[in-house]
């Protein structure tokens, strides 16, 4: 068992941040075992919460010098494992760092460390990517993660929208990276490398972000198929058409059936197989053509019946409904992994088939509720992790589900990172020289291993990975 921290250290801590934001008592690190993907409880010798990038700085410089692993955290909601603190680690968290630093609507740029669209709404702006979880989720950790959401298909995940970064180094020098006014074009692009690191680089703690003007219209559709294949087909047909939604996102009937008796009921119907969320956004001229058209599309693959939303309180029902689904499979099990491969849309079909085939075959309850525009399938395996067999048949499951993705032209995740739970899979799409290039670029800002360790990479032999 780890011992706690030297009190001398401790001290140290409470000097920089105040007391009452150096947490070392195990019954609330308790609180900080795990992230959103509870399979794994990691619980960290201590958790410290700066609330400025000087204070964060001063955190880091102490824990360097005492060769102490920090993992960085935001939120807590990931859904990889990426901001566990493996045997000995110190989570250093952002909870306290909630400021807008600046705002420019005519440049269309803010400066944040919190979250953002409720902030730039006033102004008649947005952030694009719209991750499900952004009502709780940080904007660092969408860093971390590049994360997407239901309307990438049309704008794209995170990295098409930050343009600087002021990141903290291991050893605890402050470093901007990009920012306003920079040529983009003018030496290596380390914000792109940085967005998606996952933690393992450095510490955002401040971050510039591009904003989108409110979309003039929406028009949001539901249709309601008999068979999942079928949803998935309208999908193909409607991107293959030349239409470009906002959204395209299937739930399948275990998850229309948990939303549905739960707090996010969102009047999905309880029989039905599946079920495709249709967005379009943008000027208004075009939207109604696209929505019937779309309408059509749906209908002739299979679908029984569209709905239109005509209120802005019925379209938030919709998304309501989707983006909350997942805190409705609790009513269906105590514990759950959700997986995060992406593969081409044209496969979505026979890949999904397989996918429940597996589920059958290891006797579990497999729930899909995915971004289906750019093939991102979120497949939910339901267990109970104190049935040590069930832990089991999970794991198995899961290696099938990754392999079957790839196998299919994808790839292991779309949004949610490698983490923990998706660093096995690695070897599955990247060989040897891939692996040790990924090694060289986070020894760049990393060199002594201390930043988020045991995430992302593989460290061990592939046959002992059982890849």
């Amino acid at each position: 068992m780890t011992p706690p921290l030297p009190a001398p250290l401790v001290q140290q801590l409470c000097r920089i941040v105040g007391e009452r934001h150096v947490i070392t008592d195990p019954d609330r690190l308790v609180v900080y075992e795990s992230d959103g993907l509870t399979a794994y409880r990691w619980p960290p010798r201590a958790v410290v919460l700066p609330a400025s990038t000087g204070e964060m700085a001063a955190v880091m410089t102490l824990l360097f010098q005492e060769g102490i692993p920090m993992v960085p955290r935001g939120a807590g909601t990931g859904l990889s494992g990426g901001a566990l603190a493996p045997e000995g680690s110190v989570v250093v968290g952002t909870a306290r760092m909630t400021r807008i630093l600046s705002m420019d609507p005519v440049s269309r740029v803010a400066l944040v460390n919190t979250k953002l669209s409720e902030a730039a709404r006033p102004h008649g702006l947005y952030y694009a990517p719209d991750p499900s979880s952004q009502t709780v989720s940080t904007i660092g950790g969408n860093v971390a993660e590049n994360s997407g959401g239901p309307h990438c298909l049309k704008y794209g995940v995170t990295s098409r929208y930050i343009s600087g970064l002021t990141v903290v180094l291991p050893h605890g020098e402050v470093v901007e990276l990009g920012g306003a006014g920079k040529d983009p074009e003018s030496g290596y692009d380390l914000v792109g490398l940085f967005v998606g690191s996952e933690g393992c680089f450095a510490m955002a703690t401040e971050v510039e972000v591009r904003l989108l003007p409110i979309p003039e219209g929406v028009r949001t559709l539901l249709a309601i198929f008999g068979s999942l294949e079928d949803a998935a087909g309208a999908v193909t047909a409607i991107v293959s058409d030349g239409l470009l939604p906002a959204a395209l996102e299937i739930l399948d009937q275990p998850t229309i059936q948990a939303v549905e008796a739960s707090v996010f009921a969102a009047g999905y119907p309880k029989d039905a197989a599946a079920v495709l969320v249709v967005e379009f956004d943008g000027t208004v001229a075009g939207l109604d053509a696209d929505a019937r058209r779309a309408e059509e599309l749906c209908r002739a693959q299979g679908a029984r019946e569209v709905q239109r939303a005509t209120t802005a309180a019925e379209r938030d029902a919709l998304w309501k409904g989707r983006k909350k689904a997942f805190g409705a499979f609790g009513r269906l099990a105590p514990d759950l992994i959700v997986q995060d491969a992406t593969v081409p849309r044209t496969k979505l079909t026979s890949v999904l088939h397989e996918i429940l085939e597996i589920g059958r075959r290891y006797d579990l309850t497999v729930a899909n509720v995915f971004h289906a525009g750019d093939g991102n399938l979120h497949p939910k395996l339901l267990f109970d992790r104190r049935d040590e067999e069930q832990v089991a048949r999970v794991e198995a499951a899961s290696k099938e589900i990754m392999a079957a993705c790839v196998a299919a032209g994808g790839t292991i995740t779309g949004e949610h990172g490698v983490g923990v739970d998706k660093r096995k899979y690695m070897r599955l799409v990247y060989g040897d020289v891939e692996l040790e290039a990924m090694r060289g670029a986070k020894a760049v800002f990393d060199p002594t291993g201390l930043m988020n360790p045991g995430k992302v990479l593989p460290d061990s032999a592939p046959e002992e990975e059982g890849a």
